[in-house]
């Protein structure tokens, strides 16, 4: 922690403008290299590892939620674990290559359009998490499908652990010293090494809070003790409004992508405009799974 001072202007009606330095408290910015490990030409980075773990406690969470009758009530979950097993694949390829394309589409089209072999480059960043969704969400409509079970019971399954994986990816985004926050004077700002002088809000920690842990921690309290996996849809309508409505919250901290910058007003971002489908679709699901329980 160090001590660092910011730059206060006001301009009363009428008046000279008058500047004063207020003194701000900034946490130093840990120094964590972005390559975990380093084999010859092979690299691993902790944002792909992020990916991984997040991936794999996805995996490993539904088996538990499919092997537990009580949370399912007679004849328990008509998905078994080896469904969830041959899945793992098809999440998995949903998550990069919908991640990847939405953030090409969505984000900074023009560049990969001028550079076309930075589109393989996945291990440099670039990933959104509105094009994973859709990625996993087709996934998981064709594997239902093939398989003949529920596709609103194989949402809520994946949904229930997935933001293990989203608060990860969060924190090696702060790891990466990018998708930092604005300038603010709060006393737990930092100075990023890439985002020049001014303290910033740590939004990717934001992110990981409200959408890695307070998130998981809902929907584990939805699925088991409001037993909400007997209505198929609520718990992945809960999941994607309550991302959706933190995202947007956070947006406010959050300094948009340089080449994007603010859409309308100084305040609206794009973060915002993926995010409000998100929140209208999540409420949907959540009451068109409490209507199909009563009927």
């Amino acid at each position: 922690m160090r001590r660092a001072y910011g730059r206060l202007t006001k301009q009363p009606m009428g008046r000279p403008v008058t500047e004063f330095l207020l003194p701000l408290t900034v946490l130093t910015f840990p120094q964590i290299d972005p390559v975990l490990l380093q084999i010859g030409p092979l690299a691993v980075h902790w944002y792909g590892l992020g990916y991984v773990v997040g991936i794999l406690f996805a995996w490993w969470y539904a088996r538990r939620l499919v092997t537990n009758d009580r949370l399912w009530g007679p004849g328990g979950s008509a998905i078994s674990p080896v469904d969830i097993d041959d899945f793992l694949i098809w999440a998995a390829a949903g998550v990069v290559l919908g991640g990847r394309l939405g953030y090409i589409l969505f984000y900074d089209f023009a560049r990969y359009i001028e550079n076309p072999a930075s589109i393989f480059a996945v291990w440099q960043g670039g990933m959104s998490f509105h094009g994973g969704l859709t990625g996993v969400t087709l996934a998981m409509i064709l594997f239902a499908r093939r398989r003949g079970f529920s596709i609103w019971s194989l949402f809520d399954i994946i949904a229930a652990g997935v933001p293990v994986g989203f608060g990860l990816v969060r924190v090696t985004n702060f790891i990466n010293s990018e998708l930092w926050g604005r300038p603010t004077d709060v006393a737990w700002s930092f100075v990023f090494p890439n985002g020049g002088p001014d303290p910033r809000h740590p939004s990717q920690l934001y992110e990981a809070l409200l959408e890695g842990l307070a998130l998981f921690i809902v929907l584990r309290l939805l699925t088991h003790s409001a037993l909400k996996l007997k209505q198929p849809g609520f718990v992945a309508g809960a999941m994607v409004a309550w991302y959706g409505a933190s995202r947007i919250f956070v947006e406010f901290f959050r300094e948009p992508d340089a080449h994007i910058g603010y859409l309308a007003g100084g305040w609206l971002t794009m973060g915002m405009i993926l995010s409000v489908p998100m929140v209208l679709l999540g409420v949907w699901a959540m009451l068109r799974a409490q209507k199909a329980a009563a009927a």
